[in-house]
């Protein structure tokens, strides 16, 4: 059976909170996983107010050594965590084609930002 790495949401409604988790391919998204590697909350923190050069950030929290451990026995990521978990070095960023005046121009990165 096809594991999968995915995110499972929680949280309130128009607050949505993540789990990072493994869990089968097959299973509901809310169902419960193998196995929770983390937490990512995608509603930006406010920086320091003392600071001016800081930017405001989303929190990602992973357990790196179980996430290497599933990305070796062949788990797969769904794109929103390869997203992220890219963003943490794990993984190789995908690679998209940009369409420019109906041409492929070059390569972009998918980070959705």
């Amino acid at each position: 059976m096809v594991v999968k790495i995915r995110l499972a949401r929680f949280g309130k409604k128009h607050a949505p909170f993540y789990n990072i988790v493994v869990a089968h391919a097959r299973t509901a998204r809310n169902s419960k996983p193998l196995e929770v590697l983390g937490t990512y909350d995608p509603i930006p923190k406010s920086p320091p107010p003392n600071d001016p050069h800081a930017r405001p950030w989303k929190d990602i929290k992973l357990d790196r050594s179980r996430a290497k451990y599933w990305l070796g026995v062949g788990a797969q990521p769904s794109d929103p965590a390869w997203r992220l978990l890219s963003m943490i070095g794990l993984l190789e960023p995908k690679y998209r084609p940009s369409m420019v005046g109906g041409k492929v121009e070059k390569r972009s990165l998918i980070y959705g930002t």
